[in-house]
């Protein structure tokens, strides 16, 4: 069965503008590569995730779970345990997004090198 192409105009345009701009923000991309190695519990993601304040990680985890993306699992644990996992949905943005991480990783040093390079010539 074909993908239907939204026609980007009026109410298509604006409904796939907030799906791009979910799919899009860097903690997301962080949150869905992270749950890409299966289900973590908040605090391990915030953990891991460095620089994401309680605030954002709780923003950010609810829009994914909002949009389908993403699973929230309460265990009745003392204290209690919350447990996020990618759906369906999810695993297949992480299967569009890994070689984006896998690229990134292997060149962080590369372009870290060029930003070093850059400044130094842009202060001088």
């Amino acid at each position: 069965m074909p993908i239907q192409i939204p026609d980007h105009t009026g109410e298509d345009c604006r409904d796939l503008s907030s799906i791009l701009a979910r799919v899009g923000d860097k903690w997301t991309v962080l949150i869905v590569v992270l749950l890409g190695d299966g289900p973590k519990r908040f605090n391990e993601i915030r953990r891991i995730v460095g620089g994401i304040s309680q605030r954002m990680l709780t923003f950010t985890l609810r829009g994914l779970e909002r949009d389908g993306l993403v699973t929230r699992t309460v265990f009745p644990t003392t204290p209690q345990r919350v447990d996020y996992e990618l759906t369906k949905l999810g695993s297949t943005l992480w299967e569009a997004v890994e070689p984006l991480s896998l690229w990134a990783r292997a060149h962080v040093d590369e372009i870290l090198r060029s930003r070093k390079r850059f400044d130094k010539k842009s202060a001088g």
